[in-house]
């Protein structure tokens, strides 16, 4: 096999992930500053969640790690947070997000492809209370464009599908 088509040694560890992740909580932002809105099951749009103020385009979904809760409320003092003070539309266990990162993904019966890091907002310091930016750095979930709407609901499998 001619060396520009072999595939590296961690090109391959970086394809694999342990398990599917699960979606464990959806919200929706209505509007700016409204208050989130947690959901069961919803559409998925190529402009983002049916009812969220997203808009298409590398940030029309927003998913956060559950395994992350505990961490962000830990460096406040506290227990896990809740999800609907993040702001972010979709709470995934079981699957590393950021390894995700510009690859496509199936969750429920869309397809996203992971776009980015979701950086805090300084709102983040208002919900969360003193140091909630801080708090939130490197914890704040990743950003996705819709590829394929679909819908997805609550227990959905979140899984990669290929490389982007």
């Amino acid at each position: 096999m001619p060396a520009d088509t072999e595939v590296s040694p961690l090109r391959v560890l970086m394809r694999n992930a342990a398990q599917p992740g699960r979606v464990v909580w959806i919200g929706l932002r209505p509007g700016r500053r409204a208050d989130m809105l947690a959901i069961e099951q919803t559409n998925i749009t190529e402009d983002g969640l049916a009812g969220d103020r997203a808009k298409a385009g590398r940030r029309a979904v927003t998913l956060i790690q559950a395994e992350h809760l505990p961490a962000i409320g830990s460096y406040l003092g506290r227990g896990p947070v809740d999800p609907t003070l993040l702001r972010r539309n979709l709470v995934i266990e079981g699957i590393n997000l950021l390894a995700l990162r510009d690859r496509t993904i199936t969750l429920g019966t869309a397809t996203l492809l992971i776009t980015g890091p979701c950086a805090p907002c300084s709102r983040m310091e208002e919900t969360l209370g003193l140091g909630g930016y801080a708090a939130m750095r490197g914890h704040g979930g990743m950003t996705a464009s819709v590829l394929t709407p679909g819908s997805v609901a609550l227990g959905a499998l979140v899984q990669r599908i290929g490389d982007a």
